[in-house]
C-alpha cells in the first residue's frame, strides 16, 4: 500500500481505502456484524487506514462495527464520517446548528470515541453551501474539541468550489472513468486550497468492474433498481448518472480498448489515482474476500498517455452527454 497526505489534516491515508456504505451487507440485504468485522479487519491488514462511513449507513450499524474494530487502533487509522442524510425529510432547513450538534453527538456515541476524525455533510441541498451557519456549527464543535477536521460530500462541481470558501479538510466527489469533471478545474482549487479528496463511487455502481450486461438484474432493494432515475436520491449516486445500457457499452470498450481482460476494476482505480489531487479512493466491500480485488489497485502501474487518451475518447463518445453537464 502507499499513502498520500490528506490535505491539511496531514495525516497520511493509504491510496485505496474502504467505503463502508456495504459493509457487512449487499445493498438491501441484512447486515452481518461477522462479515463487517472481518471486511474491517482484512482491510487493514492489507494497510488500509481510512475508513469512510456515515450516520445512516446500515442505520448506524457502520458505525457501531468500526467502534469495535476501532478499539487499540485509535491512532492508525482515520475515521471520515458524514451525516446530515438522517434528515427526513432531507431538507436545506433541517441543517441546523442545532442539528449538527445532535449529529456529532450521536457519532461520538456510534464510535465510541471523544473526538471524530473528520465529519462531512452528507450531499446537502445546494443552498446549504450558500448558508454559513452549519459550518460555523462546525467551526465551534471544531474548537470545543469534538471534531478534529470537517468537510462536505457533494453531488455537484459547483458545491465543492462554495465549500472552499470554509475552513473545510476535504471533499467527497464522484470521480472515476464515467466522471470526468473534477479534474479539469476543481482538483487545482482544491489543492491550492490544501483540502484532500476523497474520490466516491469510483467504479461507477460496479458498471467499470466490465462484469456487467444488458441482462444483469440487482436485488429488489438494490439502489441500481430503485434509483436508476433519481426516484430515491441523486441520480448521480447510481452508475454515476450513466444511462446503464450506455454505460454497459462504454464500459465493454474500455475493458477491450485497454486490454483490461477481468482487471477493469483494479485499473479503474489506478485511473483515478493519476490524479495527485486524490488523496484517497473508496471502493466498498461487502465480505473480506473483495478487499484484495481493490488494494491491488495501488501496486498497478501508471497508464500511459496512450491509455489516458483511450479513457477520454470512450467518455467523449459515450458519457459526455448529458453527464458533464449536469454535475
Amino acid at each position: 500500500m502507499k499513502y498520500r497526505r490528506f490535505g491539511k489534516t496531514n495525516f497520511d491515508v493509504s491510496e485505496v481505502s474502504l467505503g463502508t456504505w456495504q459493509l457487512g451487507s449487499k445493498w438491501g440485504d441484512p447486515f452481518s456484524e461477522k462479515d463487517a468485522q472481518a471486511t474491517l479487519e482484512e482491510a487493514f491488514d492489507q494497510g488500509v487506514n481510512f475508513f469512510d462511513t456515515a450516520d445512516v449507513y446500515q442505520d448506524g450499524e457502520s458505525q457501531r462495527a468500526i467502534a469495535k474494530f476501532l478499539k487499540g487502533k485509535e491512532d492508525k487509522v482515520f475515521i471520515s464520517t458524514k451525516i446530515g442524510r438522517r434528515m427526513d425529510p432531507h431538507v436545506v432547513s433541517g441543517y441546523t446548528e442545532a442539528n449538527i450538534i445532535k449529529y456529532v453527538d450521536d457519532c461520538l456515541k456510534n464510535l465510541d470515541v471523544d473526538a471524530l476524525d473528520n465529519v462531512l455533510l452528507h450531499c446537502p441541498p445546494t443552498p446549504v453551501f450558500y448558508n454559513p451557519e452549519p459550518f460555523f456549527a462546525l467551526d465551534k464543535l471544531k474548537k470545543e474539541g469534538k471534531i478534529k477536521n470537517y468537510g462536505v460530500s457533494v453531488e455537484k462541481i459547483e458545491e465543492g468550489m462554495k465549500a472552499l470558501d470554509y475552513d473545510i479538510s476535504s471533499v467527497e466527489i464522484i470521480y472515476n472513468m464515467f466522471r470526468l469533471r473534477p479534474a479539469e478545474n476543481f482538483f487545482k482549487m482544491a489543492k491550492e486550497h490544501d483540502v484532500g479528496i476523497i474520490a466516491r463511487v469510483p467504479l461507477a455502481s460496479g458498471l467499470l468492474t466490465g462484469k456487467y450486461n444488458l441482462n444483469t438484474t440487482f436485488g429488489q432493494n438494490d439502489h441500481r433498481t430503485t434509483n436508476r432515475h433519481g426516484e430515491e436520491f441523486d441520480a448521480g449516486e447510481t452508475f454515476s448518472g450513466v444511462d446503464y445500457a450506455t454505460g454497459v457499452k462504454a464500459a465493454d470498450e474500455l475493458k477491450q480498448r485497454l486490454g483490461a481482460g477481468d482487471k477493469l476494476a483494479a485499473m479503474a482505480l489506478r485511473y483515478i489515482l493519476m490524479s495527485d489531487a486524490v488523496s484517497t479512493v473508496i471502493p466498498g466491500a461487502s465480505k473480506p474476500e473483495q478487499i484484495e480485488r481493490n488494494v491491488v489497485a495501488a501496486d498497478y502501474p501508471a497508464f500511459t498517455h496512450e491509455q489516458m487518451g483511450i479513457v477520454e475518447d470512450v467518455y467523449d463518445k459515450y458519457i459526455k452527454n448529458p453527464v458533464h453537464y449536469k454535475w
